[in-house]
């Protein structure tokens, strides 16, 4: 298992999906004429990351803001303001589109237009989170190409690993550690109910101590309209309390990245995709 520096026992990375608006676009441009569905999205940047700032100030913690271009480009003063605090940009497409829906040139546009938008704004853009997490055959390639030094995408590991064919390191993600299974009210179909906060926790506290009794890495994925209201920021409030407290070496996507880049030699999971 991977040696955490300082002595502590495992690893934690706190990041957010920074998507705003472009979610809902993304999924149905026809969203953006509807005011009442587009301001789900604007309740992230106005109320849900000054909040979620204050909170991070309050443990210490340096997080990571996965950032769509459209998005960084629709609300410049949040993005400045998560950089001001020290947090980490990194990219999350141009628009919400997934890559698997994209051609080659479809899916170096998103990547280039992202990189504009984000740099304009200050940002040293390193890592890479899908909208979909998902590649298309050529993601991996581009992410190369173009600098990237990691991908936080893949569901195979609890620890992170860096790809064989591609000169990246992977920083695992997971559903179960994730805001939006939990929380995201779908009220197309009013089928999907919304879960209490206690719920949640007693859902992500065990997970947590479970990696951290295996020496892994925990990836907290967050998004900052639905993690941002009150009573859910009460309970990460708790969860960070829990890393904090918990032996954790907590490092953003990009330190975290660089630890495994400059400490491990490559290895090639079962089923990683291949860049073509």
């Amino acid at each position: 298992m991977f040696q955490w520096p300082d002595g502590r026992t495992h690893g934690a990375t706190v990041s957010f999906d920074f998507d705003a608006e472009e979610v809902w676009i993304g999924e149905n441009p026809a969203n953006a004429h509807s005011p009442g569905v587009l301001s789900q999205g604007a309740y992230g940047p106005k109320v849900g990351v000054p909040l979620i700032l204050d909170l991070l100030e309050k443990h210490g913690i340096t997080a990571t803001f996965f950032t769509c271009g459209r998005d960084a480009a629709r609300h410049p003063a949040a993005v400045l303001r998560i950089l001001a605090a020290g947090h980490e940009i990194a990219h999350h497409g141009h628009s919400h589109t997934s890559p698997t829906l994209l051609t080659l040139e479809q899916e170096q546009a998103e990547l280039d237009d992202g990189l504009a938008a984000l740099r304009a704004l200050g940002a040293d853009v390193v890592g890479y989170r899908s909208p979909s997490w998902d590649f298309s055959a050529h993601t991996l390639d581009l992410l190369q190409s173009r600098g990237f030094e990691y991908s936080s995408n893949l569901l195979n590991d609890i620890v992170p690993y860096r790809h064989a064919g591609h000169d990246l390191v992977e920083l695992p993600v997971s559903w179960i550690l994730d805001d939006a299974p939990h929380f995201w009210f779908a009220n197309d179909t009013w089928e999907k109910t919304i879960r209490s906060p206690r719920e949640v926790l007693d859902v992500w506290l065990p997970e947590i101590r479970g990696i951290a009794a295996l020496g892994g890495h925990v990836m907290l994925t967050m998004h900052p309209m639905i993690i941002g209201r009150p009573s859910r920021l009460a309970m990460l409030d708790a969860v960070l309390g829990e890393l904090a407290t918990g032996g954790a070496w907590i490092g953003t996507a990009r330190e975290t990245a660089r630890l495994v880049a400059k400490n491990t030699a490559r290895s090639e999971p079962e089923n990683e995709p291949k860049g073509q």
